[in-house]
């Protein structure tokens, strides 16, 4: 990659002025000055009143998404690491509060600058509005505002939805150009969530008050016009909406995860009538979060039709599985990356995300992740592995990981995990052994692992840090140090850990595949192929349907029904989109089935030694060299918590990347630590699906 700043210079403009559009689009310079030569230069008969929209709302970030992916193809081919340390400062904590969790100056500054675009927009639209208002007779002016007012919240509400989808988009090139995940940007999505639906209420609402208290034409609710908006499509709408939005708040989500999952995938009825109700010009606004996300799921859906081959299990008695699955080579993927899992035996509908605790490269052929019994779900599955089943039906998607990895720029690192949120450290430290042993001249950061377990059986997940193959045998350059807490018990268990950690081995079956990269091994210039193919193949039918079947109509003075033009544009996207994500993956699909072939059964080793055990009982004679490496750099406190200030503030190097894993009061614990000054030399980071 000869410049990659031009590459970064060039979508920041793009995005710069897509924003631009946004700003105006509300503006009386934006109605009454541009709007006319738009329509004289982009509505022609090829794409009518979509034309303006889609060229300045729909095109740019699509471009965006297609170079993005060309983009990340030479940076992964050539191993470019951007420079992060200059935006360091910025991602530091800078609010650690409820309902909003731990948020960055970024976040900060970014949310605030979305707050200022909405309440300007609010403004300029009723500015414009109320300067021209349609009179009717015997309806007072005031009521003509509150009217005008209803209807621009729903505008608002709209802009949200031209964002909504970019954050929980897996497969895009949008959220890694700026260095995130999906899971990272979690947050994002409900935030937008909240805001939009907070909108549409106040809009739907509004519009109940004034046809049903102020001009008693409440019967226009269930007014589907033929040529304008269907009213009738908005109130289905706000039903739905108000489902979904009950269901998504964290108590409910928490204590009744089944309610709110099902209850969201109405989001598939939401869409339908909302695109009714708002209109084809309106849709263009917000197709581009919409297209991607129909791409993503497509995607995903073809993945998730293969069946992953599981060779083996892990079964320690904190409760946690360790799945071992047979991978392709060519699948290489980033440390704390996610993978999806679905197991038809337990539920036929339900995916479930676990952290990716393998190293690609350290094991070219496995894929392990970790699993904690905590839910119902997880339950079911641990008792399913402990019985004498050899064979599991599974699916999988994924993995979803950052598209580059920039840990290895600390001088120090203090990873903090309470439980199971262990697990992303995992492939960490993985990542870490792999890179000291295969590039010597590579300074590997300082380790410092705080780890905080309820009980000594949780001790056994430690064995995990090591994988069962492919761990190089000398780990000297490896500077790592374990500082491990069990809070509820104040002596060692006298009963031998080792015995009680089960290894089972499972039957190949014909019908199992190894994990492999959807779209092969280039697999962002299969994406960009994707996305363009698609859109420019949307763009050609959508001309083509619009200036031989709908404009013949609408020259003739006919009327063509005003919510078949919305069926048309839904059905151009997804066939579109289906047509060419289809080709695209048939074609990889071969080419990664005949290397299949030739992949090899997975011996699965049992390990000889726990140091989990060792720790736990006390000395006793090791075999494996890795292991008494890492046994004797770790330490174990019996009935005390792990005092993290003192921790975090004792650390003297200059650059200290402070990592944290675990429950939210830990988590905003060493956010606040971090953030409050004390110590310049920390840099934090969350990992976590929640915030």
């Amino acid at each position: 990659m000869k410049s990659p700043a031009a590459w970064q210079i060039f979508f920041f403009m793009v995005f710069v002025g897509y924003i631009f559009m946004w700003t105006m689009l509300p503006t009386k310079v934006y109605k009454y000055s541009w709007t006319p030569d738009f329509k004289k230069a982009l509505n022609s008969t090829y794409f009518r009143e979509q034309g303006t929209n889609l060229l300045l709302f729909s095109f740019p970030i699509m471009l965006i998404a297609v170079l993005g992916c060309v983009y990340l193809h030479f940076k992964k081919k050539s191993n470019y690491q951007s420079n992060w340390r200059c935006i360091r400062p910025l991602r530091r904590p800078a609010l650690v509060m409820w309902p909003l969790g731990v948020v960055s100056a970024v976040e900060v500054t970014f949310a605030a600058m979305f707050l200022a675009l909405l309440i300007w927009s609010l403004g300029n639209y009723l500015y414009v509005s109320f300067g021209h208002l349609h009179m009717r007779p015997g309806v007072e002016v005031w009521k003509l505002k509150f009217r005008s007012v209803s209807l621009r919240l729903g505008y608002l509400g709209n802009t949200c939805w031209a964002f909504l989808f970019f954050p929980v988009t897996r497969w895009s090139s949008l959220l890694p150009l700026v260095g995130l995940t999906s899971e990272s940007s979690i947050k994002y999505h409900i935030w937008l969530g909240h805001i939009s639906n907070a909108l549409f209420a106040a809009h739907s609402i509004g519009f109940m008050i004034y046809w049903g208290a102020l001009t008693g034409e409440m019967y226009l609710m269930l007014e589907w016009s033929s040529t304008y908006l269907s009213n009738v499509a908005g109130v289905i709408a706000f039903v739905i909406s108000l489902g979904i939005w009950v269901t998504s708040f964290d108590r409910v989500r928490r204590k009744a995860f089944e309610v709110f999952f099902y209850a969201h995938h109405l989001y598939i009825l939401f869409v339908f009538f909302y695109l009714f109700h708002v209109g084809v010009a309106y849709t263009c606004l917000i197709l581009p979060g919409i297209f991607l996300f129909i791409i993503d799921r497509y995607l995903r859906f073809l993945q998730s039709r293969r069946r992953s081959r599981l060779v083996s299990t892990r079964i320690l008695p904190s409760g946690t599985l360790e799945l071992t699955f047979a991978k392709n080579p060519d699948l290489s993927y980033s440390p704390t990356s996610v993978l999806f899992l679905h197991v038809p035996s337990i539920c036929k509908l339900q995916w479930h995300p676990f952290t990716v605790i393998s190293n690609s490269n350290l094991e070219p052929h496995t894929l392990s992740i970790a699993i904690k019994s905590e839910g119902s779900w997880t339950q079911k599955l641990y008792a399913q592995l402990s019985s004498s089943s050899n064979h599991l039906e599974v699916s999988t998607e994924g993995p979803y990981g950052p598209a580059s990895f920039h840990i290895m720029s600390h001088e120090a690192l203090v990873m903090i995990c309470g439980g199971s949120g262990i697990a992303p450290f995992i492939s960490i430290i993985r990542e870490i052994i792999h890179k000291t042993t295969t590039e010597p001249n590579v300074k590997a950061p300082k380790i410092l692992l705080v780890s905080a377990f309820k009980n000594a059986t949780d001790l056994t997940m430690l064995d995990l840090l090591l994988p069962l193959s492919g761990t190089p045998s000398d780990l000297s350059n490896l500077q790592l140090q374990i500082e491990a807490y069990v809070t509820r018990e104040t002596e060692k268990p006298v009963e031998d850990a080792k015995k009680q950690i089960q290894a089972k081995l499972f039957k190949p079956n014909p019908f199992d595949s190894p994990i492999s990269p959807v779209l092969g091994k280039n697999s962002w210039l299969c994406l960009a192929a994707i996305i363009s193919s698609s859109f420019v193949l949307f763009l050609i039918t959508l001309g083509l349907v619009t200036r031989y079947h709908i404009y013949p109509v609408e020259r003739r003075g006919e009327n063509y029904h005003y919510s078949l033009k919305i069926l048309w544009d839904m059905f151009l996207v997804c066939t579109c989109i289906f047509v060419s994500a289809s080709v695209v993956f048939l074609w990889q699909k071969k080419k990664i089935s005949a290397e299949g072939k030739q992949i090899q059964n997975v011996d699965f080793a049992t390990p000889t030694t726990s140091p989990a055990s060792w720790l736990c009982v006390g000395d006793r004679e090791l075999e494996s060299l890795p292991h008494q490496s890492l046994v004797e750099s770790t330490k174990v406190h019996f009935g005390e918590r792990p005092d993290l200030k003192m921790i975090l503030l004792e650390r003297k190097e200059s650059d200290v990347g402070v990592l944290v894993s675990g429950p939210k009061s830990m988590r905003h614990e060493v956010a606040k630590i971090c953030a409050s000054g004390l110590a310049k030399n920390l840099h934090f980071e969350s990992i976590s699906f929640s915030w």
